[in-house]
C-alpha cells in the first residue's frame, strides 16, 4: 500500500470527526443540555397534569382543581418556550465554528490544488452542511429530552404505563439506529451510480453519429445497460432500506398506541386510573409520536446527506485548521489551454521523428500560429491536440486534462483542411457540436461572424436542405467553421481549414474566432497574413522550433523572413534535402524557376505538370 492509500485509509470519518468536534466545545454542549431541561418539564406537564386534572379535579368533582392542574400545563409551555430560545442561541454557538472549520478547509485545499470545486463547495455544499447540522442537533436534542421527560411522566403515573410503551419504543429506536449508517452508504452509492451514468451520457450524446458511423452501437449500449444497471441496483437497496425506516416508526411510535388502547381494560382492572390512561395517550400521541417521527426523517434523511455532505467536504483535507495567511500557499494559476512537455512521434519505430522533444504552452484566450514547410509535421501537430494521434513520448494537456481522456473531448475541436458536411438540413450541420438546441439569432450571428451569412440567404434559411456535392469547397469550409464556432469548446484548431476562401474570407473567420469570448485559437496558417495575425507563431522547421512574436522572429529566424518574403502564396516550401547549392528537388508552384509549367490540380497539396511530363523531361526543359 503507498503512502497516500494509507493515509486515507487511517483518516477519521466524519462519525469520528464529529465526536471529536463535539468533545472539544462540551460547554457549549452543557449549556444546550440545562436549556433543553425545561423542555423536558414541559413535557412531563403534558400528561402528567392532565391525568391529575381528571382524577383529582373534573372526575372529582373539583374542577378548580382541574384548571389549576391544566393552568399549570399552560406555565409550562411559557417556560419551555423561554429555554427553546435559549436553546437556539446555544445551537448556533456549536454550529457557526462548524462552519467556519469546514470554510477553512475547504479554501485551504482550493489554494493547494487550484480545485475548480471549492467554489461550489463553499457556496452550497458548506452551507448544506451548516443547515443540516443545525436541524441535526435541535431534533436529536429534542428528541432525546422529550423521551425521558414521557417516560419520567409514565412512570410517575403509573409503573404499569411505562412496561405497556417501553419495549415497543425501544425496539423501534433500536431498528432505526440500525439502518442509518447502511441507509447513509447506499444513499452515497445511489449518488455515485448517477454520476457516472450522467458522465456516460455525457460523453455518448454528443457523439452518437460518430458511434453510428463507426457500428459502436452494440458496445455504447452495453456500457451504457452497466450504468442503468448499477443506478437501478442502488436505487433498489436504497428503498429496502428506507422501508425498513417506516418499519421503525410504526413500532416505536404507532404500536405503544395500539397497545395503550388494547390493554386499557387490563391497566384500569390492575389500579390504573382513568387521568393516567389519558395522560399516558396524550404522551404518546402528543409526546413521544412527533418525536420520534422527526427524528427518523429528520435524522434519517438528513443525517444521511450531512455524512455524505461531510465526507466529501474533508476528503483529503487535513485534520487540523488551515495555516495563517502568511504561510498559506500560494494560489495557482488556471491551466493553459494547451501545453506539450517533451512532445515526440515517429509514423513508425524506425522512422526519424516528425516532432522531438517539442515545448509548447498556449495561454487561455490566445491566438497561435504554426508555419512551416510542407511535411514538417504541422498537421500531425494538430493532429495529437485533437487526440487523433498518440505521441511517443511527451504529455500533451488540454486545459490542464489528458489530451485523450474524457475530460478533453468537449474542450477542443479541430476543423482539418477536407470540411465534413453531411446531407441534411443546414441548421443540423450548424449545431451538429451543440447537445442543446441553438437559438436561431446566435445561429445567425455566428454565421455574420465566420462569413457564411451569404450562402445562408442563398439557401433559402438555416432550414434549407444541403447536398454536398453541390457545395463549392471554400462554402463547406464555412459551414464548418461556423460550426465550430458555435461549439461549446474553448480551443479550436484550424488546420489549414480556411484554404479554400480568398484572403479576405480568410482575415474574417480568423479574426471572429480570435474574438471568440473565452476562446483559444491555433491556426496551421495558409497564408503568411495568418501568422501576422496571430499573437505568437510556432517555427517548425524540422531540426527545432522557435516561437514568439512576429517582429521577435523577423530577427531570429532565417525561414520565417523567407515565408514573409514569399508573400500570399501559400505557406508551402519544400523540405530542404541540405542541398549546397539550394536547388529544390520538388516541382511545385512559385519555385524559383518555375515559368508557369507546374500547377495546382485537385486537392491542395497534389501537384502535376502540364501533360503530366509526359515526354518526361523536366518543366521548361531546365
Amino acid at each position: 500500500m503507498n503512502r497516500s492509500a494509507e493515509a486515507t485509509s487511517t483518516r477519521p470519518g466524519p462519525y469520528r470527526r464529529g465526536v471529536r468536534f463535539l468533545r472539544r466545545r462540551w460547554p457549549v454542549v452543557l449549556r444546550l443540555a440545562l436549556w433543553s431541561v425545561l423542555e423536558t418539564g414541559q413535557t412531563f406537564l403534558t400528561g402528567y397534569a392532565l391525568a391529575h386534572a381528571l382524577d383529582d379535579g373534573f372526575l372529582d368533582g373539583h374542577e378548580a382543581v382541574g384548571l389549576g392542574w391544566l393552568g399549570a400545563a399552560a406555565l409550562g409551555v411559557l417556560v419551555a418556550a423561554y429555554g427553546t430560545g435559549q436553546v437556539y442561541r446555544a445551537v448556533a454557538d456549536l454550529v457557526e465554528p462548524l462552519r467556519d472549520s469546514l470554510v477553512r478547509q475547504v479554501v485551504g485545499r482550493g489554494l493547494r490544488e487550484a480545485d475548480g470545486g471549492a467554489v461550489s463547495r463553499l457556496t452550497q455544499q458548506v452551507e448544506i452542511a451548516r443547515d443540516t447540522f443545525a436541524g441535526l442537533v435541535m431534533v436529536s436534542r429534542s428528541f432525546v429530552f422529550t423521551a425521558v421527560g414521557a417516560l419520567v411522566g409514565l412512570f410517575s403515573l403509573d409503573p404499569l404505563l411505562l412496561l405497556v410503551v417501553a419495549p415497543p419504543l425501544l425496539a423501534g429506536i433500536g431498528l432505526f439506529v440500525a439502518t442509518l449508517r447502511p441507509l447513509a452508504r447506499r444513499q452515497e452509492e445511489f449518488l455515485v451510480a448517477d454520476e457516472e451514468l450522467a458522465g456516460q451520457l455525457g460523453v455518448v450524446a454528443p457523439g452518437l453519429r460518430d458511434v453510428a458511423a463507426a457500428g459502436a452501437e452494440q458496445d455504447v449500449a452495453e456500457d451504457l445497460d452497466r450504468g442503468v444497471a448499477t443506478e437501478y441496483a442502488a436505487a433498489g437497496a436504497l428503498a429496502r432500506w428506507g422501508v425498513l425506516r417506516t418499519a421503525a416508526l410504526a413500532i416505536g411510535g404507532q404500536l405503544p398506541l395500539v397497545l395503550l388502547l388494547a390493554t386499557g381494560p387490563w391497566l384500569l382492572d390492575n389500579g390504573v386510573t382513568p387521568g393516567a390512561l389519558v395522560g399516558a395517550l396524550a404522551y404518546v400521541t402528543q409526546a413521544l409520536l412527533p418525536a420520534l417521527h422527526n427524528l427518523v426523517h429528520g435524522l434519517g434523511a438528513s443525517g444521511s446527506r450531512l455524512a455524505i455532505v461531510l465526507r466529501r467536504l474533508i476528503r483529503d483535507a487535513p485534520e487540523h485548521p488551515a495555516p495563517p495567511e502568511d504561510e498559506a500557499p500560494e494560489r495557482r494559476a488556471p491551466a493553459p489551454a494547451l501545453r506539450l512537455s517533451a512532445l515526440t512521434f515517429a509514423y513508425g519505430p524506425h522512422a526519424e521523428p516528425v516532432l522531438k522533444d517539442l515545448e509548447l504552452t498556449v495561454a487561455r484566450g490566445e491566438h497561435l500560429a504554426v508555419v512551416g514547410p510542407s511535411g514538417i509535421g504541422k498537421s500531425t501537430l494538430a493532429g495529437i491536440v485533437a487526440g487523433l494521434l498518440e505521441p511517443d513520448a511527451g504529455d500533451v494537456r488540454v486545459d490542464g486534462h489528458a489530451v485523450r481522456g474524457p475530460a478533453a473531448v468537449g474542450r477542443r475541436v479541430l476543423i482539418p483542411q477536407e470540411a465534413y458536411v453531411f446531407t441534411g438540413t443546414l441548421r443540423d450541420n450548424l449545431r451538429y457540436l451543440r447537445e442543446d438546441p441553438v437559438p436561431e439569432p446566435e445561429m445567425l450571428a455566428a454565421a455574420d461572424a465566420v462569413g457564411l451569412t451569404p450562402l445562408v440567404e442563398r439557401l433559402g434559411g438555416p432550414d434549407a436542405e444541403l447536398v454536398p456535392a453541390e457545395l463549392s469547397a471554400g462554402e463547406r469550409q464555412l459551414i464548418a467553421l461556423t460550426r465550430a464556432y458555435l461549439s461549446y469548446a474553448p480551443l479550436v484548431i484550424l488546420d489549414e481549414a480556411t484554404c479554400h476562401l480568398d484572403p479576405v474570407a480568410e482575415s474574417r473567420a480568423e479574426r471572429a474566432f480570435a474574438a471568440r469570448p473565452g476562446g483559444t485559437l491555433v491556426v496551421i496558417a495558409h497564408r503568411i497574413s495568418s501568422a501576422r495575425r496571430a499573437d505568437r507563431v510556432l517555427v517548425m522547421d524540422g531540426t527545432h522550433a522557435l516561437c514568439g512574436r512576429h517582429d521577435e522572429l523577423m530577427e531570429r529566424s532565417p525561414l520565417y523572413r523567407d515565408l514573409n518574403g514569399a508573400g500570399d502564396r501559400g505557406l508551402h516550401p519544400p523540405l530542404s534535402l541540405r542541398d549546397p547549392y539550394g536547388v529544390d528537388p520538388v516541382a511545385r508552384p512559385g519555385l524559383p524557376g518555375d515559368r508557369g509549367h507546374v500547377v495546382a490540380h485537385r486537392s491542395v497539396g497534389q501537384m502535376e505538370a502540364v501533360g503530366d511530363l509526359g515526354d518526361r523531361r523536366a518543366p521548361g526543359g531546365e
